[in-house]
């Protein structure tokens, strides 16, 4: 039976609702992989090298069919924005313990590629490779295009690598370069935002 001019296509007041509910929940769980539990422990390991909770680490693996090799930060997921900025000591900490894992950088200006690795290594947290992060003024397709090749002199192929970022135009570079996902900083460094840089 077709809904009437005027419907506003809501739930079916049928008799059976209940059971084609739950044939449908069916349905889907049926469509789910059902892992192994040696493969979820492994899964549950990673997940903690990296940082990451197991849900949103499952669901990036899920997405894309891909573990992540590297993450992609922002100096603004990294809370340094001037000069003279130090990472939280508890979010260095949280970034120097991930294992197994490129850490790449994305500088925002005015700051400098070379000086925030020098000061990160200083707090001991090692990164990869730094590009100089892509401007308001660039288009999408200037834009993707600086992502991607920075990705690819890094040897990184973008649906492996996950971006941590703090603003909406940061969560834009996934679409654009189609990288693994993007995770806020607030859930990667959960700590008090307000907490003072050492």
């Amino acid at each position: 039976m077709t809904a009437g001019l005027g419907h506003n296509q809501g739930p079916t007041f049928d008799p059976g609702q209940s059971w084609r509910a739950h044939c449908w929940a069916r349905a889907r769980s049926d469509l789910l992989p059902r892992l192994p539990i040696e493969v979820v422990r492994l899964r549950v390991k990673r997940a903690k090298e990296i940082g990451l909770d197991y849900k949103t680490y499952a669901s990036v693996r899920a997405t894309t069919g891909h573990d992540i090799v590297a993450f992609l930060f922002s100096t603004n997921a990294l809370r340094l924005l001037r000069d003279s900025d130090r990472m939280i000591e508890a979010d260095a900490r949280k970034l120097a313990d991930t294992q197994k894992l490129g850490k790449l950088l994305a500088v925002q200006p005015p700051l400098e590629c070379a000086r925030v690795a020098r000061q990160l290594a200083g707090q001991d947290v090692l990164i990869d490779a730094t590009m100089a992060a892509p401007g308001l003024n660039k288009s999408w397709r200037e834009t993707r295009k600086v992502l991607v090749d920075f990705l690819q002199d890094t040897c990184h192929s973008p649906d492996r690598v996950l971006l941590i970022g703090d603003t909406p135009i940061e969560r834009e570079w996934v679409g654009a370069a189609r990288l693994a996902g993007f995770v806020s900083a607030a859930t990667y460094f959960p700590g008090d935002m307000s907490t003072q840089r050492l």
